[in-house]
């Protein structure tokens, strides 16, 4: 098995680290899906899954190519890929198939919003925007980025999952690696162990592994964040 490559965060100092499958340590992996369960599950033919996906509305990389006791079969994210399905079935009546992709492209340039504007859709409260810009230090003005930030931090501590010293932890993280978000499919994970908080970020990473005792406190794609604030700005 490759490892997974990832970036580890102790109290503010930076260790790359690669983590590899060991027997006995806490693992976590995706359920996969085939195509043909798939299909008949979603409920969808397969010309329209191979439309959506020329459109970009279904990332490449999810159409996983395993071998199987029959030959080469495809799989699929099993959760990812019947969650990004419903919304597509749920939103194409309203938005073309065009609208649809720009909705879930990582790729977001010339969007600018106020700070009023982001807690009026209800992208932020004026809480952890009022936190985010204390450590900041920036303009009241929001790129996409910093929206991604701030969005992050307000599904994290509006859970109870972090506290604020474990979200000045993660804002670092985000602010150091926003060249790779938009171009990756990427996670950040929290971990816990012996009273210690860590925060990894993980790119195209389909699982892993920690040593025993660690608590994986909470898990959050970014990809999922972005498509989730681009529907708030519809």
């Amino acid at each position: 098995m490759d490892s997974i490559k990832a970036y580890l965060y102790f109290t503010g100092v930076t260790v790359l680290c690669y983590i590899v499958f060991m027997k006995g340590v806490f693992m976590m992996s995706e359920e996969l899906i085939s195509k043909k369960d798939l299909l008949e599950l979603a409920g969808i033919s397969y010309g329209q899954l191979y439309r959506w996906k020329r459109k970009g509305l279904i990332p490449e990389e999810w159409f996983v190519r395993k071998s199987t006791f029959t030959g080469q079969e495809t799989f699929f994210p099993k959760e990812k890929i019947l969650e990004r399905i419903e919304k597509i079935q749920m939103m194409k009546e309203n938005l073309s198939l065009d609208e649809l992709a720009d909705m879930f492209s990582p790729n977001v340039t010339n969007l600018n919003y106020s700070k009023d504007e982001l807690i009026k859709r209800n992208i932020v409260s004026t809480a952890v925007v009022d936190f985010y810009l204390e450590q900041e230090k920036g303009s009241p003005q929001f790129n996409f980025t910093r929206m991604l930030e701030v969005f992050v931090l307000e599904k994290m501590l509006e859970s109870g999952e972090i506290n604020l010293d474990e979200a000045k932890m993660v804002l670092q993280v985000l602010k150091d690696q926003a060249g790779v978000i938009k171009q990756k499919s990427c996670q950040l994970v929290m971990t816990r162990k012996l009273g210690m908080s860590s925060c990894l970020f993980l790119v195209n990473a389909e699982e892993f592994h920690f040593e025993r005792g660690t608590k994986v406190v909470t898990t959050l794609s970014l990809l999922t964040c972005m498509e989730e604030i681009k529907a708030k700005l519809l």
